[in-house]
Formats: C-alpha cells, sequence, structure tokens
C-alpha cells in the first residue's frame, strides 16, 4: 500500500511554484502526491517530474477539476466538447507525470444537482456514455486508466454510489474505466462503505482516505477498520490518497463548502492523517 497526498490541500490552481511543497510532503512521509490539473499549461510536465523524482515522490494520479463548462453529459454541446478535450488533456498530463491514472467525477459538473425527468435522465445518459467511450479510446492509446468518482448528492444528482459507477462502466464497455471511492462520499450515500468496496473488487483503482468532515483521517466518525479490511479483501494495493480541504483555499472551499478549519494548518492535517492511515493499514 502506498500513501499519497492530493495538492487541493494546498492550492486550488497547481503551478510550477507549488513544486517546492514537494519537499515538505516528502518529509512528512508520502509516497506520492496526486495533483489536481485545474487547465492544460498551468505547470511544467518535465520540471514537475523531475522535482518529484528528486524528493523521491511520484505521481499517483492526475485529479480532474470539471466545472460545467465541462460537462460531458450535455446538453450544451460546447461544454461536452470541452469537457472531453479536457479529459484528453488529464490523460496526457498523467503520461507525461508517469502515472497511469486520470481520476475524478469527470462523468459531470461538480455541483450540478437536480431532480432530473426520467426522459432527460436517460438523454443524459446516453450523450454520457457516447462521451466516455470517445476518452476511453484515447486513453486507450496513451496507455492510462480512467477512474469515476462517485459524489454524493449535494454535488451531484447523477453518480452517488458504486452501484452507478458499476453501470456506467458496463456500458461504456471499455477496459480503460474503473472506479475511484472515496471515504467521505461513501459515508454519506452507501449502506456500508466496506460493501461498497467490496463491490468495485478489482476495479477499485484509486481510493481517497477521507474522513467524514474532510479533516484529517482518524479523527471522526468513518469506519476505518471496515474500510481496511474490505480493502484487503479485494487485494487493494494501490494509493491511499488523502484529498483534505481548508477554508484557506478559497475557490475549493466555496466548491466543497469548507467553512471551518479541521486542525491549525494543511501540514499538520497532512502528517496527523498520515500517521492514522499508515497504522491502521501496516502490513
Amino acid at each position: 500500500m502506498k500513501f499519497g497526498l492530493n495538492t487541493l490541500i494546498f492550492t486550488g490552481n497547481f503551478t510550477d511554484e507549488n513544486t517546492d511543497l514537494f519537499e515538505g510532503i516528502k518529509k512528512v512521509g508520502f509516497d506520492g502526491v496526486e495533483i489536481a490539473l485545474a487547465q492544460k499549461g498551468d505547470f511544467d510536465y518535465v520540471r514537475t517530474l523531475e522535482q518529484l523524482k528528486g524528493n523521491g515522490l511520484e505521481c499517483s494520479g492526475i485529479c480532474g477539476m470539471f466545472s460545467l463548462d465541462r460537462d460531458i453529459r450535455g446538453p450544451d454541446k460546447e461544454h461536452i466538447r470541452n469537457g472531453i478535450e479536457y479529459i484528453k488533456d488529464g490523460i496526457d498530463a498523467a503520461l507525461a507525470m508517469e502515472s497511469d491514472l486520470f481520476t475524478g467525477p469527470m462523468y459531470s459538473a461538480v455541483g450540478r444537482a437536480d431532480l432530473e425527468s426520467t426522459g432527460d435522465r436517460n438523454k443524459q445518459w446516453k450523450t454520457e456514455i457516447e462521451s466516455l467511450k470517445e476518452v476511453a479510446r484515447y486513453a486507450d492509446e496513451k496507455g492510462v486508466y480512467l477512474a469515476l468518482e462517485p459524489l454524493n448528492r449535494f454535488e451531484t444528482d447523477f453518480i452517488n454510489i458504486v452501484d452507478d459507477a458499476l453501470r456506467l462502466v458496463e456500458d461504456v464497455e471499455s477496459s480503460r474505466l474503473k472506479i475511484h471511492l472515496d471515504a467521505f462520499h461513501m459515508n454519506i450515500e452507501e449502506k456500508s462503505s466496506a460493501e461498497a468496496i467490496r463491490k468495485a473488487g478489482k476495479l477499485l483503482y484509486n481510493f481517497h482516505a477521507n474522513e467524514n468532515d474532510r479533516g484529517a483521517p482518524g479523527t471522526g466518525q468513518i469506519r476505518w477498520k471496515e474500510i481496511a479490511g474490505a480493502l484487503k479483501d479485494i487485494g487493494y494495493n494501490r494509493y491511499l490518497v488523502i484529498e483534505a480541504f481548508t477554508p484557506d483555499i478559497e475557490l475549493i472551499a466555496r466548491a466543497a463548502s469548507i467553512w471551518r478549519a479541521t486542525e491549525k494548518s494543511e501540514w499538520i492535517l497532512a502528517e496527523k492523517g498520515l500517521s492514522f492511515l499508515k497504522q491502521m493499514f501496516k502490513t
């Protein structure tokens, strides 16, 4: 098992200037960094990879950021095309960073949540499949996997539970499509986080080890022993990533409704969370 930290804990727009964070991330004890890609060109891939390797780290994956103008389920055709091209940019970024993963809720815009009619939902599902088939073909050409992350009901009305994600993967029919689960979202939506993990099985390709308040893992109500047992049952040996947020990053705080700090600093949060995870998931 490896342990990663998502860059959104420090910044909503990762750039070349943020590579100076890598030394501290390594000192805390992480193995890798999950880099959130705001848009193509925000950071130099070659230089960033060199800085990662120079600090004994790797890129665990590229994390997507999905705004309304990148919504691949439609109906706006320009937004669909923007989203498809953005996902392709994310695939290119992952490849350049020597990672095999582009991950996140790429099926729709974060924050789009409404009660849709059955007819509209069926149209959106059809559009979704067409969009994902295109990016999955591109991912296959590049040797990169796409991991779909279910979100809670307040952030999306489309893919909330592992069953939704499994259905979408089945309908797209591509070996490049995988599943990404997040303990925070599962805590809201699933009847049992452990059973959701077991349902995902070998399709689980990324895991966000987040607490129920998006603070340091181990400080809240998440049933970590059950999660650890389920991950062991399915033979998961990829990254456990902390994707925690603070109110200091205004863009993310508004998007994720982070109104209070759970620790005195992001570094304390990261260190405390990693210490807990290493103890919980030690082999």
